[in-house]
């Protein structure tokens, strides 16, 4: 049976980024409780590139972040908000991908936003662009404000209880795809 490639994919223009640290969190975990690696980029990695208008004009760096989004078996999804909403670059990355691509592939929803009012972006935003793909989204998405994220410093408990509930479902649908492709 062959390992599950999974990527973490965050939409932030910047490092340090505390969406970069929750998806890394739910790296740690898949790793730890699963032996599920994770590969986590970013816009940072995919460049300026990233802003080409059709998927013909983009450079190598914005390629290979794209092209490793739609060859994962499973995602986990970063989305800093900002004004209520996901940026546009974030987005536009999902609009270079084929719609079906990423139909039933799972995917795992994190968002960080400046307070509670951000908190429905995941159900309201995030959760139907990934339903427009066909996409497998966990049940438990995982949202934390920015004052709760704390790069080197442990998650709040609330956040790292949902954290646990969200990669056991991600982990239970990564197995039953390795079990379909057996």
């Amino acid at each position: 049976m062959r390992t599950s490639r999974i990527v973490g994919f965050c939409g932030n223009s910047w490092r340090p980024a505390k969406s970069r640290v929750l998806v890394e969190a739910v790296a740690a975990d898949l790793l730890t409780r699963h032996g599920l690696k994770t590969d986590v980029l970013d816009l940072v990695d995919a460049g300026c590139g990233i802003a080409a208008f059709t998927r013909v004009g983009l450079d190598d760096s914005a390629r290979a972040v794209v092209e490793a989004i739609e060859q994962a078996d499973g995602l986990v999804i970063g989305c800093p908000v900002f004004q209520g909403s996901y940026p546009g670059l974030f987005k536009h990355v999902f609009d270079l991908i084929e719609p079906d691509v990423l139909r039933n592939r799972p995917v795992l929803l994190t968002a960080v936003g400046g307070g509670l009012r951000h908190s429905l972006v995941v159900e309201h935003q995030l959760r139907p662009l990934f339903g427009f793909f066909e996409a497998c989204t966990v049940s438990s998405a995982i949202y934390a404000s920015s004052a709760e994220i704390m790069p080197g410093e442990p998650l709040a408990p609330m956040t790292a209880t949902r954290l646990a509930n969200a990669v056991e479902q991600l982990a239970s649908l990564l197995g039953g795809r390795q079990a379909d492709a057996a």
